[in-house]
């Protein structure tokens, strides 16, 4: 059997973390089994991101979160309301022709603007793309596409970027050399 090791880092786990007020004070724990290394995010407030790689599709689930520069994104799946109790229809645009949305996340559980995907998916950059963040500096003039794949699913690919599209991971996540994580304000490289 495979001896097991166990690191959690965290806000309170050494001072080269304590001055990160984005990291919980137990953010994440590396476990190594043998040869294998992965990651469990502690249920931390803001999460564990995997940067991808470029040009290598990602499978996103409704809900799943990720981020480009300094915005986080979440997709979302497009529900009509239905009828009230009293059997009157709901006013609405119509959904037909768009597979979700995305909706910037600006606090806790606050989302700001939102931004239909259609069939033929989206891109999203600084200058160029179906939804612009011109704002931010570190979103690349053309950053990343979500878009279904052959197989229908819905799909996040970093199209090159300069700074990179991060996922947050919803469990525990094997990781492999050159992997890159971003929790709070760090970034690490996995060397190994």
């Amino acid at each position: 059997m495979p001896d097991v090791v166990q690191i959690t880092l965290g806000r309170d786990t050494g001072s080269i973390f304590a001055g990160d007020s984005y990291l919980s004070p137990r953010h994440a724990t590396f476990t190594r089994r043998g040869n294998q290394l992965s990651i469990k995010d502690e249920d931390s407030l803001n999460g564990v991101y995997l940067k991808l790689r470029p040009n290598e599709p990602c499978l996103l689930e409704f809900g799943d979160l990720f981020r480009i520069g300094q915005e986080i994104i979440r997709l979302e799946e497009l529900k009509g309301q239905g009828r009230s109790p009293d059997n009157v229809e709901r006013f609405g645009s119509p959904a037909k022709g768009y597979i979700g949305r995305l909706a910037l996340v600006i606090g806790r559980d606050t989302t700001g603007n939102s931004f239909p995907i259609p069939e033929r998916g989206v891109h999203c950059g600084r200058e160029r793309g179906d939804i612009l963040f011109s704002e931010d500096g570190y979103v690349s003039g053309l950053h990343c596409s979500i878009a279904k794949g052959p197989d229908g699913k819905i799909y996040l690919t970093d199209v090159g970027s300069s700074n990179g599209t991060f996922v947050r991971l919803r469990s525990e996540h094997s990781v492999g050399a050159t992997d890159i994580l971003l929790m709070g304000q760090q970034l690490f490289r996995i060397d190994y």
